[in-house]
């Protein structure tokens, strides 16, 4: 996606973070992969269901055929190791998505990807029958590059190009329209979506460890890409013309950006569903912390964005015990008041 506004952002205008120097970020970094441990620990052990501390341990080192052991083995382990990766590529993908677009609005949820993956894999379930992640992971890309195309080239149509207000607009429409129709075919097919049941509100649970060895090299990929243009989008900031003038490879930029929006989103949506406002609500809090700079915002999303989507899902564990509530449902709980604080906001009302 590219905007029309093509005017150089003053240096005075980005604010420099609350941290200041490498040596500080770096420690910021490094206190925040300890919370990611502490929040994987947390995650196993933590559950609808009690179970000791030692027998968690247990779990690991002497593993026997009880239910204890086989909950942690086969339903905890599983669903920390998506949220893992789940977490990191929705949190990358909104921070790649808001550099690019220059847009402080931008997030999968919010431009429709979530939407055109998610209506792609159920076309791919419902219609096609295809029930193995290897099958409708392919669909969930093209989703995402479908729903990319037509919220650029809706919010693109007409004057002024294509401004942030108004590929928000033209994402949020869209992607209601795409709810729409994938709650209709689920409605058509409800048995053929029996396994993936909570798949549609974005989820954690009942997932196999399978599930997230399909997904991670992608997701991988995805990763290396946009850490690859992340140098390229710091000068791309500053408008395009002195980007250029930088030499700054914008094209290059953009390139590596959407294919790695593309591979982070449509993986994390097949494997845990259509979860929002992570890549909203991580970026725009870490670059409070840490500036402007893309490399330190890349790098401390993909720490932070696993923590908000475990902790969601630990939340919604304990929240309503014995039943369960949906990670999914819980960040939209979190982001809804966050978006509103966004667009009330003086600056982004004046985009």
């Amino acid at each position: 996606m590219v905007l029309s506004d093509r005017r150089p952002i003053a240096r005075a205008e980005r604010p420099a973070g609350i941290v200041a120097g490498n040596a500080g970020r770096g420690a910021w970094l490094l206190a925040c992969v300890a919370a990611l441990a502490v929040t994987c620990v947390l995650s196993i052990v933590i559950g609808t269901r009690n179970i000791p501390l030692g027998t968690v341990w247990d779990a690991f080192l002497h593993f026997a055929n009880t239910d204890d052991h086989a909950i942690v083995r086969e339903l905890r382990v599983p669903r920390t190791a998506l949220g893992l990766l789940a977490g990191a590529a929705l949190g990358l993908s909104g921070a790649v998505i808001q550099a690019v677009t220059r847009n402080p609005l931008a997030d999968t949820q919010i431009l429709g990807m979530n939407a055109g993956a998610a209506l792609f894999v159920v076309f791919a379930i419902g219609v096609l029958g295809l029930t193995s992640i290897w099958s409708y992971m392919w669909f969930a890309f093209a989703g995402v590059a479908f729903a990319t195309v037509l919220v650029y080239a809706l919010g693109s149509a007409g004057r002024g190009g294509a401004t942030p207000l108004r590929l928000t607009l033209a994402g949020v429409a869209l992607g209601a329209v795409m709810d729409g129709a994938s709650a209709g075919v689920r409605l058509l097919k409800p048995r053929a979506f029996d396994y993936l049941r909570f798949w549609d509100v974005g989820t954690l649970g009942g997932r196999p460890l399978s599930i997230a060895g399909a997904v991670a090299p992608f997701i991988g990929v995805g990763l290396v890409l946009a850490f690859a243009a992340a140098r390229s989008l710091n000068a791309l900031a500053l408008g395009d013309d002195l980007a250029r003038s930088l030499g700054a490879g914008i094209t290059r930029a953009r390139v590596l950006s959407v294919v790695s929006v593309m591979l982070l989103t449509g993986a994390a949506t097949a494997a845990v569903g259509p979860i929002g406002f992570v890549g909203l609500m991580v970026p725009h809090a870490v670059r409070w912390i840490v500036g402007p700079d893309q490399r330190w915002i890349f790098a401390f999303t993909v720490i932070c964005a696993p923590i908000l989507l475990l902790g969601a899902d630990i939340v919604g564990r304990v929240l309503i015990r014995p039943a369960e509530l949906q990670a999914g449902i819980v960040t939209a709980f979190m982001g809804a008041p966050v978006l509103i604080w966004l667009i009330r906001r003086r600056s982004v009302k004046a985009l």
